[in-house]
């Protein structure tokens, strides 16, 4: 309670005030620990693109069917003694894999690709904990923005959900006369991988910046941009589906000349009767055929996209599409490199690696249309 003025007091002596919360009430009311949380998401972030890398070095080294059993919590733990390392070995010997291509494979070979697959589901466990650390840590402590429980509740959904397609792809490989996993859940398993790198960027780049500053960036969204830019990274996305069935299958090794495959334009044996619908995802010809025409339509799309986005009145969401196109054509022209040499492990794991890069690039690009940055008006 304020004391009483004096009679006697100047009108214009100053008075103490009380301080004005910083941020404005918009932040005070929702802002939670922000960066705390941007700090943890970043964590993830970088632990799901060494994922991704890993389960590519998985499938290349031909390690992925090596664990043939699903054992989330037990399974943490590698065989500790030779009669342990027995027994996973007796299991291998037991799949098409083994009888049908690896017959003969010692115990020492057989536990390096064991290690691989180990690896990357130990790394599956450690995503799963720091997500876990991280959000039931900050509910426990009240510090999740509002607005943001169910969207940060989202990734472990979506993480536990990635567990299960990932067996589900494996067990497809234990059984009948499959030598690898089937490409169509191997293009599953990567899709959803693809969706949870995207979301967490996403809510990374929001909350990079206040509740009340995205509030006002929306008023000078770019909906064109925005939508352009939504269509480019749903076409991004279904060539890196397709990309994965290429990989299912070996079939970036089955034509390695470029333009042409085969020495044709369209390759022999482009549809096999037999097959059926089975062409889309167990044709090599097709499903190459099919991911290089993808490859051009989506360039052409992408020379549109760019043309509009460098149009943009905001200069950081110019950069933004300049950036992203930069990136595709790197892929374009990584992605011929990587045929003509017929899919070395080093290229192949660049090709995959750069279509993180150039995913989370649009998604910015994307970003900025709907929140572009402030600006000066010479800017």
């Amino acid at each position: 309670m304020s004391g009483k003025r004096s009679i006697f007091e100047e009108v214009g002596q100053d008075t103490p005030q009380p301080e004005a919360p910083k941020g404005g009430m918009i932040d005070q009311g929702r802002r939670g620990a922000r960066g705390a949380i941007r700090v943890w998401l970043m964590v993830l972030f970088a632990l799901v693109v060494i994922m991704i890398a890993v389960g590519g070095l998985t499938r290349l080294t031909d390690s992925g069917l090596s664990i043939t059993e699903w054992k989330p919590v037990t399974g943490a733990l590698p065989p500790m003694s030779a009669e342990a390392w027995d027994v996973e070995f007796e299991k291998y010997r037991a799949i098409p894999e083994y009888q049908l291509q690896n017959k003969g494979m010692t115990l020492e070979a057989f536990k390096t690709i064991y290690w691989w697959e180990w690896g990357h589901r130990q790394l599956g466990r450690v995503i799963g904990l720091v997500w876990a650390i991280g959000f039931f840590g900050f509910l426990a402590v009240r510090q999740i923005p509002v607005g943001w429980t169910g969207r940060l509740a989202l990734l472990g959904v979506l993480g536990g959900a990635q567990g299960a397609i990932g067996w589900w792809m494996v067990s497809s490989g234990l059984t009948g006369a499959m030598l690898d996993v089937a490409s169509y859940r191997l293009a599953t398993h990567l899709g959803l991988a693809f969706v949870i790198l995207g979301f967490i960027a996403w809510y990374i780049m929001m909350l990079g910046r206040e509740e009340r500053e995205l509030m006002q960036a929306r008023r000078a969204r770019e909906a064109k941009l925005f939508g352009l830019s939504t269509g480019w990274l749903h076409f991004v996305f279904l060539q890196i589906l397709i990309g994965a069935l290429v990989a299912g299958i070996d079939a970036g090794r089955t034509f390695t000349d470029w333009p042409l495959m085969g020495g044709s334009l369209i390759p022999e044996d482009f549809w096999m009767a037999e097959l059926g619908l089975r062409n889309l995802f167990e044709n090599p010809g097709f499903v190459q055929f099919s991911h290089r025409v993808i490859g051009y339509l989506l360039l052409g799309f992408a020379v549109m996209v760019w043309i509009k986005g460098r149009r943009s009145a905001n200069r950081e969401t110019q950069f933004a599409f300049h950036l992203a196109f930069i990136a595709l054509i790197a892929q374009v022209l990584l992605g011929i490199i990587t045929v003509m040499y017929v899919a070395p492990w080093n290229l192949a794991i660049m090709h995959q690696l750069l279509a993180v890069i150039l995913w989370v690039l649009i998604l910015r690009a994307r970003f900025l249309s709907q929140y572009p940055q402030a600006q000066s008006v010479r800017g």
